[in-house]
This record gives C-alpha cells, structure tokens and sequence, in this order.
C-alpha cells in the first residue's frame, strides 16, 4: 500500500478545514529520481493515465490513424459534439457501429455536454475512443472483435506488453477498468517511465497536437497542455495524474483519498520545481460555496522540498 504524504491543504473561507495526501515522484531524462514523496514503488492502478500506452500498443499491433483520432484514442473525452462526431467516424470507417462498443452506456464526462444528453450511451462514455481504436485494431488484424476485451484475447496481450515494456516493470496485476478494458497495477515510478517513453513517439505527437481531444473543454489535461508547450499529461480516476516534458523529465500523481481537485496545484508546484513558469492560474483550485468562490486548494509550502 502507498503511504501518502500531505501533500495540499483545503482553505474554506481563509481557514484551513482538511489536507491532501498522496504520492508523488519525478524522474530525469535518464530515469533517475528527482523528487520522491510516498511511496513510489507500491503497485498502483493507473486508470485512464495509461490510456497512451495502451494507444501505442496498438499501433504497434498495426494500427494508422490520423493523429487527431490517435488522440482520441488516447482520451478520457467530455463527450461534446467534436469528441461524439470523430468517434463516430472512426467507427464508420473500420465498417463498425456504436453497438460493437464494449464500454458501458453512460452520460458525457464534461458537465455542459451532460446537461445536454437525454440517455447514457455508450458513444458518450468517456473511453469510447479508446474502444473505438481497440475494434479497428481488430479489424485490420482479422481478429474477432465480439470478444476484444477479454485480457487474453491478442490485442490486450499486445497491449500488456507494450505496458510492461515502457513501464520498465512487471505488471503487480490484471484487474477490469471501469470501461471494461483490462486495468493493470504498476508503481508510481512505472508510471512516470510510461510517459517519458511516450512523451516523443507519434502518441505523444497526437496528444500535444490535439490536447482538446484528449480531455475537452476546461478539462485537466486540455489546460495543462496548452499552457506548457510540448508537455503531454493524462488524468486518471481515483486522484492519478501523470505528465512528461519533451526534455524526457517525467512524474506521476497519486492522491490517496482518490479526489480530484488536488492534482492540478500538485502538478504545478512539480512543474515550478523543474522551472516552469507563467502557471499561477494551475496552482490553486477554487472551492465553491453555493456556486461562489469561498475558498481554494492549494499546495502546502515546502510540500515538494
């Protein structure tokens, strides 16, 4: 089990009600330790932050697509109207349709394009791009898709060694993610080589050139991205974050409650650390009281010393 560190501290109304904890660690170009806080070894479930290493692992089982779809394919999506139209296509052209999804309906991710759903759908669950490159792998293998989310079948045992690989380690296990793909268990530090090892291969190009695609309006990732050039970053569930810079500086985010709120401000102060500038707006997360600002998250000084 990781053992968290406090990490933010929760200001409601200029005091302090609560702390984060969690885990952290960054790593150089070279994979050596800049930063460990927690523990950065224990067995982790990443969640959607490995999304791009499951992305290039079908583009090693001979996947091509345009890079705004390889985006995708890497994306936890709002669901709004540009995210629903090119996961259509995609479908479209590999000759498939939303019923062969295996991704559970749901209602859009973003808050604006779930007002505006009437039924959950399985085209609007936020993997649905994911699954979507999955199936058209599939069909340009000649491989049976009715079944493609089984951990045995051939594209998630490509998948899984592609992960192994940039991981640097064995998988600790082999759950079900919430989207019904298989979920496997690394470290943190694991997860920090994925994204190095990815941060200059055409998945990293994809998710730089299209960081709307990859998340969605306001959305963690699409923020980050665009406020530092040639970073690549994925959320995932239960407090993950994970980033690289184009230099091959990497790091990873675990909050141990699984709340979301607080890998923002940590991002940043990593970020800072490392000599990024011009990121005030990232490093304090608002706290809302009927709808009004009445407090912020931010990180504990000398938190990441």
């Amino acid at each position: 089990m990781i053992q968290p560190v406090p990490l933010v501290e929760i200001v409601r109304s200029g005091l302090r009600e609560g702390l984060h904890h969690g885990s952290v660690v960054v790593i150089d170009p070279d994979g050596a330790p800049l930063l460990s806080l927690g523990d950065a070894t224990a067995p982790m479930y990443p969640r959607s932050s490995l999304k791009p290493a499951q992305a290039a692992g079908m583009l090693r089982c001979g996947l091509e697509l345009p890079s705004a779809d390889l985006a995708l394919a890497a994306s936890s999506h709002s669901g709004e109207e540009g995210h629903l139209r090119r996961v259509g296509e995609l479908l479209e052209r590999f000759s498939l349709t939303e019923d062969d999804l295996g991704c559970p309906p749901d209602l859009p991710l973003g808050e604006a394009a779930r007002l505006g759903a009437s039924v959950p759908r399985r085209i609007t669950m936020n993997c649905s791009g994911k699954h979507a490159a999955m199936l058209a792998t599939c069909v340009i293998n000649g491989w049976p898709t009715a079944d493609y989310l089984n951990p045995k079948h051939p594209l998630q045992v490509a998948i899984a060694e592609t992960a192994v690989e940039l991981a640097g380690e064995p998988l600790a296990n082999t759950a079900v993610d919430g989207c019904g793909a298989p979920l496997f268990a690394i470290s943190l530090s694991g997860l920090a080589r994925v994204f190095q090892g990815l941060v200059s291969t055409p998945v990293g190009d994809a998710m730089r050139e299209h960081p709307w695609l990859v998340a969605g309006t306001d959305r963690e990732d699409t923020r980050l991205m665009a406020a530092v050039p040639g970073l690549i970053s994925k959320i995932g569930a239960e407090g993950v974050f994970a980033f690289a810079l184009p230099d091959g500086r990497a790091a990873a985010i675990k909050i141990a409650d699984g709340a979301s709120r607080a890998r923002l401000p940590i991002a940043a102060g990593i970020l800072a650390q490392l000599g990024i500038t011009g990121l005030e707006d990232l490093a304090e997360e608002p706290v809302l009281g009927g709808g009004h600002p009445v407090g912020s998250i931010r990180l504990i000084p000398g938190a990441l010393a």
